[in-house]
Formats: structure tokens, C-alpha cells, sequence
């Protein structure tokens, strides 16, 4: 068993989900509270921004803060949902409501989503992106779910 591997089946501890989640939330209350000032870098080089939609059934805003990668103009964010079988919420709004929002730092962008899912011809190249961004978690997601973990590729307006 790979580190990846093993730092996957930790995070699938409830415990350790727990004290995920709710480190998760503190991030974007800080990210969001502080205008992007404080948020944008994570630890080992990642990074992340704001997402914000609109509710594909309560049409209420929307705010996520996730890491990201960059291919050319796009920003790529990952509805991996930690390899759960369903699509996280925000995903569901995008696919709905397109056309968004993101914000890296203090700067806001507005952007279309569009879902890359198997098939699509910018899939390998993504996929490798953002798994070498994120040490190889998307994989051991993937492989902890049967549903295909959507790439978004958000492109600037």
C-alpha cells in the first residue's frame, strides 16, 4: 500500500472525517470573512478558491471554497465529494447554472463550468493535473466509488 493509499483509508475514518469537515468549514469562513486575503494557500502548495453559485432547487447563493488546479485558461476543481457515491451539491448547482463565479484571493472571475467527464477528450490531460496537484487523492476517491468523479474545467467569460 502506497502513502496515497494509506492517507485515503484514514480519511474515511469518521473521526477523522469529522475533524476534516470541520476544519473545511473554518477555512472558507475565513477565506470568504476575510475578502480572500487569508485563504487563497494551503499547506504543501496547494491551493484554493471561492465558488459561488446558485441553488438548482432553491435558487439561494451558494459559497464552496476548493483547491484547484490550472491547465492554460481554465481552473479546475474536482467533484470528488471524497469518493462518496454522490456528486457533491455544487456540482448539481453548476450543471444547472453555468455560468458563476470564483474567486482566487481578493480577485473575482466570472466563469462557465464545464464538466469533463470520461470520454471527453481533455479528461487524461485533466485528470493528471489535478491528481499530481492534490498527491494522488482523486485516484484512491475513484477507486472508493463506482459514479465517475467529474473534473469542472471553469473558464473565464
Amino acid at each position: 500500500m502506497n502513502l496515497s493509499e494509506m492517507e485515503s483509508r484514514f480519511e474515511q475514518i469518521p473521526a477523522v472525517q469529522a475533524i476534516g469537515v470541520q476544519a473545511l468549514r473554518i477555512h472558507q469562513f475565513i477565506y470568504v470573512n476575510t475578502g480572500g486575503r487569508i485563504g487563497h494557500r494551503l499547506g504543501g502548495g496547494s491551493r484554493a478558491l471561492i465558488l459561488r453559485t446558485v441553488g438548482a432547487r432553491t435558487g439561494e447563493q451558494r459559497t464552496n471554497a476548493l483547491t484547484y488546479a490550472k491547465d492554460g485558461d481554465a481552473y479546475l476543481v474536482v467533484a470528488s465529494n471524497g469518493g462518496a457515491r454522490r456528486s457533491p451539491g455544487w456540482y448539481h448547482n453548476l450543471r444547472k447554472n453555468p455560468d458563476v463565479e470564483i474567486q482566487i484571493g481578493t480577485r473575482r472571475i466570472p466563469v462557465h463550468a464545464r464538466a469533463v467527464l470520461p470520454g471527453d477528450e481533455d479528461r487524461d490531460r485533466y485528470w493528471k493535473v489535478v491528481n499530481d496537484n492534490n498527491r494522488n487523492r482523486y485516484r484512491a476517491y475513484q477507486k472508493a466509488t463506482s459514479r465517475p468523479i467529474p473534473i469542472i474545467a471553469l473558464t473565464p467569460r
